[in-house]
């Protein structure tokens, strides 16, 4: 007797091929089941699907249905919750579940066929962990505000926003949350994730030395992209498999199969690398607090600049707040000392300057006394763009709306959106003019005019000394271009943390995150350019990334006091300076709020971006206004959704920022309403004439389309 069971396959996002396909079988396998199924010419990976979760209907022919080829053996069903967090995905962000589901599995485990997974497993046996009576590594004494705060944690069901000053012991909480978690249960599992992968490295070493003692070194697993295929899957088995009590990683560790999950905890809330760029746009944080609350695990947010979405759901449960905010304003060993901010009026400086006459002389005197700098600038390369002033040709991408970056080190024009380099030409392409100049500054640049002025300095015989000894200073860059090889950027930090930097140079890899014992002065030396943005969020992330970037100064008690934060800025009495300058988040969060609720902006409104790619900017509008105008004359028409459309505001297309990439043209069209629910409702309808207008003639010629729901750029 053969078996019917409907089984997802990843599909094309739009194909027409759905990702519930019906398969035999002569065994019924549970739901979750991972699975190798025959697909057109090809054998491909599958999960085993419940038959009314898939939405399976209708008869099947028989004779068209084929059979399972192998059952993965050995690797356990996964869980009804993991399954419903991925259909809840693939719903809200507008995506197939099959794409979304397989495309959350291991990338090695999707080409592994049943024979090679059953030798994998027989190499990957799990370890017995070391006796579990073996103590845990000496944790530090809490602070009052620490233990209030892991009390208040424990106490509370629902989500908890931890809301503490750089420096106040976030993660010695997280870690006081995950051993509690752990000794109280002996299968429970705790997942924590933070926003990029250079700060997976260190997060890692501290959970090893706190719980490998005693739960063994398999305990503790790290997933992120930067691993191989091999690594991954391994990690993955062992969550899966609950061989693994705790799991560090990026966005993408949220889908991790975790059957005792029990805690999550998301560091750096606010950062937007938590937000997808590509295939299902999906916030990390979002599924977080909602898997928290499917599988009923704690979960804790924690940022010193919180997003204003998470802020405003903190506020109190009278007002509406769904999370409970939880404040550490004081930095662990000292009394409330956080950096002083200082702001450098750059219109009172000579033209041009780089750095202003006062900060060069703290950055001197910093380096005579042993201690470091960070010099921040979020921009790397040489400069900006090669220009002629007699003609006045500018090194644009010929393939992109934007400018290609020169980068001195291996003289190459380099295009950051598609890759695109060339040699710097000897001469003007346009004109022949031989003296072409760089505009604007890159952090390589920044760092070769930096050690100019500092030329003259020596750095002191030891950092307890300040008697020179003839060496010049020393300074590190640190950014995408000189941590390209895998183990450069340990090594770096590993330099920075020895001492043997004395001025760190870097963009907003270096800002956030690390624990830089050393470093009393942080300079940020061109950030007005946010200012004037046209995204409505530029502010906040500024905002938060000079925060950040403060929070890596005077993180040593005995180097409290002289710990500062240098602006330069044209703008020194913009509210956003002030408000840094008190370290006030709470004042900013409060204006740019009231801002964002006359303009009904989220939070309090929802939104979606619907992009085109197509061979001409024409082709993108033509299919984003056909989709447009197909919402008000046919689905207002529908039955029973007239109300949904009128409560949806669909805006004109319009190109995007940076409207060609790679010789595509890209188009958007923002979709907006007050209410959540009614622009699912408009967007999950919206997807029939989406299809219908891409086969339709104003579609031809449109390479991809896609829907971004909450967008964090526009």
């Amino acid at each position: 007797m053969m078996h019917w069971l409907c089984v997802l396959v990843q599909t094309p996002a739009h194909a027409s091929l759905g990702s519930v396909l019906s398969y035999q079988y002569p065994t019924l396998l549970a739901p979750g089941t991972l699975v190798r199924v025959p697909l057109g010419k090809r054998e491909t990976l599958g999960v085993v699907w419940d038959a009314d979760a898939a939405g399976a209907t209708g008869e099947v022919d028989p004779g068209k249905v084929k059979q399972i080829a192998s059952v993965l053996e050995g690797i356990a069903p996964l869980s009804a919750h993991w399954q419903q967090l991925l259909g809840f995905a693939a719903q809200y962000y507008q995506r197939s579940v099959g794409e979304v589901t397989l495309a959350a599995l291991p990338p090695q485990l999707r080409e592994m066929s049943a024979v090679q997974v059953q030798r994998r497993l027989k190499r990957t046996a799990p370890t017995p962990p070391p006796d579990g009576e073996t103590a845990l590594a000496n944790a530090p004494t809490l602070t009052a505000e620490q233990a209030q705060a892991l009390d208040q944690i424990q106490a509370h069901a629902g989500p908890c926003l931890l809301f503490g000053a750089t420096g106040s012991g976030k993660t010695e909480v997280y870690l006081q949350c995950v051993q509690t978690l752990l000794e109280r249960g002996p299968h429970a599992q705790a997942l924590v994730m933070v926003p990029e992968i250079n700060l997976t490295p260190q997060l890692e070493q501290r959970f090893r030395e706190r719980f490998a003692p005693r739960y063994g070194a398999a305990s503790v697993v790290s997933l992120h992209s930067g691993m191989t295929n091999p690594q991954r899957l391994k990690n993955w088995l062992a969550a899966h498999h609950g061989t693994a009590r705790i799991v560090l990683g990026t966005r993408m560790a949220v889908f991790a199969s975790m059957p005792g999950l029990q805690l999550i905890v998301v560091d750096e809330e606010h950062d937007p690398s938590y937000k997808s760029g590509e295939g299902a746009r999906y916030s990390a944080r979002d599924l977080a607090v909602y898997r928290g609350r499917l599988e009923n695990a704690k979960v804790v947010l924690g940022s010193a600049t919180p997003s204003l979405e998470s802020w405003h759901h903190s506020r109190p449960v009278e007002e509406g707040g769904r999370y409970l905010r939880l404040h550490m304003p004081g930095r662990v060993g000292q009394t409330d000392k956080l950096p002083l901010v200082r702001r450098v009026d750059m219109n009172h400086q000579p033209r041009n300057a780089v750095f202003s006459i006062p900060l060069l002389e703290a950055i001197r005197e910093r380096i005579a006394r042993g201690e470091q700098c960070m010099v921040f600038l979020n921009r790397r390369g040489y400069a900006t763009v090669l220009h002629c002033g007699d003609c006045g040709w500018k090194s644009e991408c010929p393939h992109c709306s934007a400018f290609r970056v020169f980068h001195k080190i291996d003289r190459t024009l380099r295009c950051h959106h598609c890759g695109f380099t060339e040699r710097v030409p000897r001469a003007c392409p346009a004109c022949g003019n031989p003296d072409i100049a760089p505009l604007g500054r890159g952090t390589e640049r920044l760092e070769e005019h930096l050690a100019e002025l500092l030329s003259d300095v020596r750095r002191p015989n030891s950092i307890t000394t300040e008697c020179p000894n003839g060496e010049p200073v020393r300074i590190a860059r640190i950014d995408a271009d000189t941590t390209r090889l895998k183990g450069t950027l340990e090594s770096q930090l590993a330099a920075v943390h020895s001492g043997d930097v004395d001025v760190l140079v870097g963009t907003q890899m270096i800002a956030k995150g690390h624990d830089f014992r050393r470093i009393t002065l942080v300079a940020a030396v061109n950030p007005d350019g946010a200012l004037f943005s046209s995204d409505f969020r530029a502010p906040e992330r500024l905002f938060g990334l000079l925060l950040q970037a403060a929070g890596r100064a005077g993180r040593d008690a005995s180097l409290g006091d002289n710990a500062e934060m240098w602006v330069q800025t044209f703008q020194p009495a913009h509210p956003l300076y002030a408000a840094l300058k008190g370290h006030d988040y709470p004042t900013f969060a409060q204006q740019q709020l009231q801002e964002r609720a006359q303009a009904s902006l989220p939070p309090f409104s929802a939104q979606a971006l619907v992009r085109a790619e197509a061979k001409t900017q024409e082709i993108a509008h033509g299919f984003l206004e056909a989709a447009r105008n197909a919402a008000a004359s046919e689905m207002a028409h529908w039955d029973g959704w007239a109300d949904i459309v009128a409560q949806v505001t669909v805006y004109p297309p319009i190109p995007m920022g940076i409207q060609r990439i790679a010789n595509i043209e890209r188009a958007q069209m923002l979709v907006e309403s007050a209410s959540r629910n009614a622009l699912q409702q408009f967007l999950s309808g919206w997807q029939s004439v989406l299809h219908t207008a891409r086969q339709s003639p104003a579609g031809k010629g449109v390479i991809r389309w896609a829907v971004d729901v909450d967008p964090l750029a526009i």
